[in-house]
């Protein structure tokens, strides 16, 4: 296959996994984007460019995951591999739980995905199956690839995902901490297995929050509880499950963020703003400085590329 565009820009949304009970499978796409410009170079350099989140710790080389990720696609689809130039300009935080690297991976794929003669080629099943290859679950790869809420899970076929209704008084509130947490970190506090009384709650709480989710937010509360793995990370991120309990204490359907150490609260929309603003400010107290209380909408477009004409 051959190249047949010489720069894109690529927009990709933050995104939030498990949303409580639905670990490894559930995820929403947010409205807190990174803006990125390929431009391919008539050399072998990488230039790699970035502002706002994760400017002047991220590799600027090679090693920039939109870079891995860009490269792996032209290889999966037997596209040419070209000197690029990268701009970034990233509003997701790092390391907060928000996708920031899944949405660093479905945003090369879909750079490719522009670059590339045949787009056709990467389709959103392709990419989600690429995605998962690097990150290691789909559950933030597949809201940031369509938008909206998702549901992925893998067969021997390979991973598949579904999109979810959202009900339009659904509104997240994203509160994020000035420190960070690993992955990595996260998943090493998790049990090997879990009491069988624990993963019977989990499945009927995931499956009342599809509902809860699409047709019924006044359920949001009952339907974020989990027992599979956020009191497991209480060690690794004691303030956001502070948070988490102060805010579910007080009716607002709060969660731990993916891996954390962002809270995600499932607000419902008012005439002034969420149900859980007055919630959210009470909860703050002399240990919660340096956070940040993100009001988002949910974006219903997932990756957005288009080809740039030169001039």
């Amino acid at each position: 296959m051959r190249l047949g565009a010489d720069r894109v820009r690529v927009r990709v949304p933050a995104t939030s996994a498990n949303l409580g009970p639905g670990f490894d499978a559930l995820g929403l796409a947010l409205a807190l984007h990174d803006d990125l410009e390929v431009r391919l170079l008539g050399s072998a350099d990488v230039v790699v460019e970035v502002t706002g989140e994760g400017a002047g710790e991220v590799p600027d080389d090679e090693r920039h995951l939109v870079v891995q990720a860009l490269r792996a696609a032209l290889d999966l689809v037997g596209a040419p591999q070209a000197g690029l130039h990268l701009i970034c300009h990233n509003r997701i935080p790092h390391g907060r739980g928000l996708g920031s690297s899944a949405a660093a991976v479905v945003a090369g794929i879909a750079a490719a995905r522009g670059l590339v003669s045949e787009p056709e080629a990467l389709s959103d099943e392709v990419v989600l199956g690429l995605a998962t290859q690097m990150e290691g679950h789909p559950d933030n790869a597949a809201p940031a690839i369509h938008g909206g809420a998702t549901v992925a899970w893998s067969t021997d076929g390979g991973v598949r995902a579904a999109a979810l209704a959202v009900h339009p008084d659904v509104a997240p509130v994203a509160i994020v901490p000035a420190t960070r947490l690993s992955t990595a970190s996260a998943r090493g506090v998790l049990p090997a297995t879990v009491p069988h009384r624990d993963a019977a709650f989990q499945a009927g709480r995931a499956a009342l929050l599809v509902e809860a989710l699409g047709r019924r937010p006044d359920l949001l509360l009952d339907a974020t509880a989990d027992r599979l793995h956020q009191d497991y990370r209480r060690a690794v991120m004691p303030h956001s499950l502070a948070l988490v309990d102060a805010l579910r204490a007080a009716g607002v359907a709060a969660v731990v963020s993916g891996a954390g150490p962002t809270v995600l609260a499932l607000a419902r929309r008012t005439a002034s703003g969420t149900d859980a603003d007055d919630a959210i400010a009470t909860a703050f107290g002399p240990t919660m400085g340096g956070w940040r209380v993100l009001p988002l909408a949910v974006d219903t477009d997932g990756v957005q590329v288009a080809r740039v004409a030169n001039g």
